[in-house]
């Protein structure tokens, strides 16, 4: 292998993740940085996201998409980061191997010293949900809606519901009504809104549209295109209630019925992945359990703020600039997702590589009108710390910093929830 296709640290993937990463490791001193993305340009999803919100946390102001992405790819092009485009990785290997393809270059392969996972996610399909009735034209996961009308200029229906109360759902329906589309109404089946409750505010309940709650579409109709679809009410097994079917005339139907991480090649790799968030178990500088490999943003787990995705980023690309692959195994802590919590990252802390804290991410299971945030040790019922919640919700993401010096007397840390009034 020549010199050239030898890097200190290749990251994978050109969305929020992969440039906080790319700019973190040369900033952080690795000198040969090379960032591969299979688009044709930078940006990842932001580039088709032109609604405002990003950037409030990282910025300190609020920013459309195309923004936020071009703050990260002006900073890349003032550093000396190598950038692969309309790159696609074919394989990457527990050695850290990066084999890739593209038009101009052909069949390349690279060593890295560390490689950072930013593969993002992708959306749940009707195949994944399997939705009876007609195949017609008019049904789209709402990501692919969102490309269709911002990027390319199309039209996609006139008169639209909505599965499911996913952020990206919830975006656009509203901009589907800004565009002069009837958005009918938004179908979701748990008891909950799955978005940000800013979204469903803004989204919905500011321009009318109609919220279903624990219902879902059980047949869709239509020749050449959808003609119409059938929802009715779910019980608690999320099984249709008979006898509260309901038609809705409609010529589109946009599915925003969930996400999972892109980690096909995760997996090819041999890197451990968490059954709760379909990503890598990491550690406290997101490596994960195969030694040099780092993991951040949708890829290790999903988002609802970019600005945390960047975080990830930032935190993996500096870990991997650092990277030392004859550095001895350091004693870890366990992290694990108790009662009410439906996951943690990281997953494993090894104390001697945290400053004066961690932070924790996690997500509850079920809402919580108030409760608290427990941090138990070993199991037992000890508790070390205990965070008081107003309220928490499954679609926000929640963050508490533990003290090293807790880490440093635990052998497991368990995070859990519990409610101080009445469930919402």
């Amino acid at each position: 292998m020549t010199a050239s296709n030898i890097f200190d640290v290749i990251v994978v993937g050109g969305g929020p993740a992969g440039l906080a990463a790319a700019c973190a490791a040369w900033e952080a001193g690795a000198k040969r940085v090379l960032l591969v993305e299979r688009d044709r340009e930078l940006g990842g999803i932001l580039n088709q996201c032109i609604h405002t919100g990003f950037g409030l946390f990282h910025f300190k102001e609020e920013l459309t998409g195309p923004e936020y992405a071009q703050r990260f790819v002006d900073k890349l092009q003032a550093t000396g980061v190598q950038v692969a485009l309309d790159t696609m990785v074919l394989r990457i290997t527990a050695d850290r191997r990066v084999h890739v393809m593209s038009p101009t270059g052909g069949y390349r392969e690279f060593q890295a010293g560390a490689v950072v996972l930013a593969m993002g996610c992708r959306e749940r399909t009707r195949g994944a949900i399997g939705i009876p009735g007609d195949r017609p034209a008019g049904v789209l996961t709402a990501g692919s809606a969102q490309m269709y009308i911002n990027m390319e200029g199309y039209r996609i229906g006139k008169r639209v519901v909505i599965l499911g109360s996913g952020d990206i759902g919830l975006i656009m329906a509203r901009r589907l009504t800004l565009e002069g589309a009837k958005v009918l109404a938004c179908v979701e089946l748990m008891p909950q809104p799955g978005g940000l409750t800013r979204n469903v505010v803004q989204c919905l309940f500011d321009f009318d549209i109609p919220l279903y709650l624990s219902h879902t579409v059980i047949h869709i109709r239509g020749d050449r295109r959808v003609e119409g679809v059938t929802i009715a009410q779910v019980d608690g097994s999320f099984r249709p209630v008979p006898g509260t079917e309901r038609e809705i005339e409609c010529d589109t139907l946009l599915l925003s019925v969930g996400l999972i991480p892109e980690n096909e090649l995760t997996r090819e790799a041999g890197v451990p992945i968490d059954g709760r968030t379909r990503g890598p178990s990491v550690y406290e500088n997101n490596e994960t359990e195969i030694p040099g490999v780092f993991s951040a943003g949708n890829v290790l787990h999903v988002h609802d703020l970019v600005d945390f995705v960047t975080a990830e980023g930032l935190r993996a690309g500096r870990a991997a600039a650092l990277f030392n692959a004859n550095q001895k195994a350091m004693p870890f802590v366990e992290v694990v997702a108790g009662q009410g919590v439906a996951y943690t990252v990281p997953q494993r802390v090894r104390p001697a590589n945290v400053g004066k804290a961690l932070e924790i991410l996690f997500r509850v299971n079920r809402p919580f009108a108030q409760g608290s945030v427990e941090v138990a040790l070993d199991g037992s019922n000890e508790i070390a710390h205990t965070f008081k919640r107003e309220h928490m919700i499954p679609a926000e993401m929640e963050r508490i910093r533990v003290p090293k010096v807790t880490l440093e007397k635990a052998a497991r840390l368990i995070i859990r929830v519990k409610g101080a009034g009445k469930s919402i």
